[in-house]
């Protein structure tokens, strides 16, 4: 993997050498125009021209041996990147410099072979007549000698509707292009592919695999980690049709749905399988992205902001799967991002900050907040009010707070507007460690900290405080705390309020309850001590996912649900955390 990158004349960097991490995940972070996407850029016109030399001159090309003259590209054969034009590539749009010989931009990548021997190759670039000429200017390697084989993945910019069987040079087209959506069929019929072939073989004269031998199939290839993957986190399926070039055009990639039963999908009964195209921008982004990181094909994989169209927790949840591969399958993966959702729970060794002329990787966890205050993202103001209130609630997403201000209003106590609302996904553990971070610039800080108890079990949690046992904390101005009921939805699950928000009548609520999720709820709603079975009931379902829940049947969201709810049907938990927000200033 690629341990440092000389550059010259590329881009934003006249004269830089980068050190890199060679294996494991690298998060690339700095204000816009900082370099982040020029080092990503620079990697993947380095890996490009390997690929054209290789083609046009063969492996000789990319040894010190070869002396000749370098390989004429035209502006529309230049696909890893896209440029206004060819010029673009050079630092102030300057190619010609007094004295050289033409070739005055250079990428020079620097790693080690298997043997631990280090190697280099240096692709240099000149232009004429608007023509692009590539051509080795430095190198160690021999012929048959492996370089670290590259993908890059620009911002992502939505799927095709139809995709035909292409070409590495198609795709690479593609992917360059910023089009990478389409080529995600092509890469998933060829995991498919593989594992087909592996399966084959792997099967006795009686069509069966042994257990050891499919349980190891399972753990290490792609198509099998890919699946597992969008089961467990998605509860859904691929399904790769048979593709014959003779008479098909496209290829063909199915979603299913259904509950993940360990090891595959067990598919819901009435569920009619469709295309990946009916699925949201996120989900395929995260797709694509975790898919590409998967192909055995790549050494060095560069994300350019995948982030970009996920939810906070599909960042979080990518971020953590992209370091299991990274480790995993001893890859190499940059990614650049502006998102402090990613940026503030990493370890600080993984941030490779860009600010002004140094690039270079976060010594310790304070230096992440100096590159927080510059990112420029709503991060840096949010600190600003931090450090004036010294009060910080932490939900896991916005309307979490809105339904607590909702609530605390009604029952006379309302939040004041000085504190600080941060939706995150973190966990507890997680969570102190921001709030550690925090402290650190703003002395005097208080938090309180609210979770759904989800998978968490209820001897976790304190039945009066609602305090996180899993959790051992010792900061006094911080207040970790777990929902007794497994969402915060549970406690919405009022049949008065409901009837009142849809317009229906309570038995009809009562009744959706009963005779879809055969569930009854009792008079003491809004006590603390409440039936097991109200405390562990899906609330998100019940509230918002499932196809019969409060707000597909009724047409009401959870919030007007909560705007409906009288002071006295406000319950007891909520209460518990509205004081300990209030207990931050002293309003309780």
């Amino acid at each position: 993997m690629i341990e440092k990158i000389e550059l010259t004349n590329f881009k934003k960097f006249k004269s830089e050498t980068i050190e890199l991490k060679p294996q494991g995940l690298s998060l690339l972070a700095g204000a816009n125009n900082s370099g982040k996407s020029t080092l990503l850029q620079a990697l993947a016109v380095w890996d490009f021209c390997i690929t054209v030399l290789k083609n046009e001159k063969g492996e000789a090309a990319l040894t010190p041996a070869h002396t000749g003259q370098g390989v004429g590209l035209s502006d529309d054969e230049f696909s890893p990147i896209q440029m206004p034009s060819l010029s673009h590539l050079w630092t102030n749009l300057t190619n010609q410099v007094k004295g050289a010989d033409g070739y005055t931009l250079s990428i020079k990548p620097t790693w080690r072979d298997a043997a631990g021997v280090e190697k280099f190759l240096q692709i240099s670039l000149a232009l004429a007549n608007d023509r692009l000429f590539i051509k080795q200017t430095s190198s160690n390697i021999i012929i048959g000698e492996e370089t670290p084989r590259i993908a890059f993945v620009p911002p992502f910019a939505g799927i095709t509707a139809k995709e035909q069987r292409m070409s590495v040079a198609q795709r690479r087209s593609l992917t360059g292009s910023g089009l990478v959506g389409g080529t995600i069929r092509n890469l998933l019929f060829e995991l498919e592919s593989e594992n087909q072939r592996q399966r084959g073989n792997l099967k006795d004269e009686n069509g069966r695999i042994k257990t050891s031998q499919l349980k190891r199939l399972r753990d290490t290839d792609p198509w099998e980690l890919l699946q597992s993957a969008m089961g467990r986190f998605f509860q859904t399926s691929l399904s790769v049709s048979p593709f014959n070039d003779l008479y098909q055009s496209y290829i063909r990639v199915s979603l299913i749905k259904g509950t993940w039963e360990g090891t595959r999908i067990k598919k819901f009964p009435k569920f009619k399988p469709r295309d990946l195209m009916s699925e949201g921008s996120g989900f395929l982004q995260w797709l694509s992205v975790f898919s590409l990181a998967l192909d055995p094909k790549t050494d060095v994989l560069l994300l350019d902001e995948p982030d970009a169209h996920l939810h906070s927790s599909l960042q979080t949840l990518l971020l953590a799967e992209l370091e299991n591969i990274a480790a995993g399958l001893q890859k190499q993966i940059l990614l650049a991002t502006h998102s402090t959702e990613i940026l503030r729970w990493a370890d600080h060794s993984k941030i490779l900050s860009f600010r002004g002329s140094k690039v270079k990787y976060l010594g310790d966890d304070d230096a992440r907040m100096g590159l927080f205050a510059g990112l420029g993202s709503e991060f840096s103001p949010r600190l600003d009010r931090l450090k004036k209130s010294k009060a910080l609630l932490l939900v896991e997403n916005e309307s979490d707070a809105r339904f607590l201000k909702i609530m605390a209003a009604k029952i006379g106590k309302p939040i004041p507007d000085d504190v600080v609302v941060w939706a995150w996904t973190g966990s507890s553990k997680e969570r102190k460690q921001l709030f550690l971070q925090l402290k650190g610039d703003i002395p005097g800080l208080r938090a309180v900290s609210i979770r759904d108890r989800d998978s968490l079990e209820q001897r976790n949690v304190d039945g009066l405080t609602l305090r996180d046992k899993s959790e051992d904390n010792g900061e006094p101005n911080l207040k970790l705390r777990v929902w007794q009921r497994r969402h915060i939805e549970n406690y919405l699950l009022c049949p008065d309020a409901i009837a009142r928000a849809a317009g229906r009548t309570t038995q009809e609520v009562r009744e959706l309850f009963a005779n879809h999720h055969a569930i009854a709820i009792p008079n003491n709603f809004t006590v603390q001590n409440i039936v097991q079975a109200i405390k562990d009931a899906h609330g998100k379902r019940l509230m918002e996912t499932d196809e019969n829940s409060v707000q597909k049947q009724f047409h009401v969201s959870k919030i007007d649900v909560a705007r409906a709810l009288t002071a006295e049907e406000v319950c007891d938990d909520i209460k518990v955390i509205i004081d300990d927000v209030l207990a931050m200033q002293g309003g309780a």
